[in-house]
């Protein structure tokens, strides 16, 4: 299968959107949240991956990524596959997931689990002029879970994306004002 988007230059800047297979709301449990955070701060850590913004969905996770050292392809690689592992055993092991026969009937082709969908849609951001209405994408769709009508919004919501905090909820995360281009 072809995929559509690739990521060519593996130092470039990339919006990337990473779906849960069948677009399963996977993500409504903080357990399975954690996961994926873990292995985004071990992928900032241990493999160089700068994380410029981020939100997480109910099914998938929208980044503004780069690499400071290795091939970003590689980085979206590992953390799909260990977050597919890690997540599929939590799901399998959750006594309290009352979805779990369900969750991992949907998450099954032929003799296998697939978590995430094969491909992810990965953009390189090509000039600042992208680059800030991607992070305004962002922070729209943070507005999506954060209802400004309400004055309080819970920390489980609030603590699901990169916006309106300094420094950003993962550790390590570049602030989006110092974005540059250099190659």
């Amino acid at each position: 299968m072809s995929l559509t988007y690739t990521i060519k230059n593996q130092q470039g800047q990339y919006f990337i959107t990473c779906t849960v297979n069948q677009w399963v709301d996977v993500f409504t449990r903080n357990e399975y949240k954690e996961i994926l955070l873990d292995s985004l701060r071990h992928c900032q850590k241990e493999k160089g991956l700068n994380i410029y913004a981020w939100v997480l969905m109910s099914n998938h996770i929208h980044l503004i990524v780069s690499s400071r050292q290795g091939n970003l392809s590689d980085i979206i690689r590992d953390f799909k596959k260990f977050t597919s592992t890690k997540i599929v055993e939590a799901i399998g092991a959750n006594t309290k997931e009352s979805r779990k026969r369900w969750l991992l009937w949907l998450l099954s082709q032929k003799d296998k689990t697939v978590f995430w969908q094969e491909s992810y849609h990965g953009e390189e951001i090509i000039s600042q002029q992208f680059f800030f209405p991607a992070v305004l994408l962002l922070q729209g769709l943070c507005g999506i879970r954060l209802n400004p009508s309400v004055k309080y919004n819970p920390p489980e919501i609030v603590k699901y994306h990169s916006c309106f905090q300094k420094p950003m909820q993962i550790n390590a995360l570049t602030d989006p004002t110092n974005f540059s281009l250099n190659r």
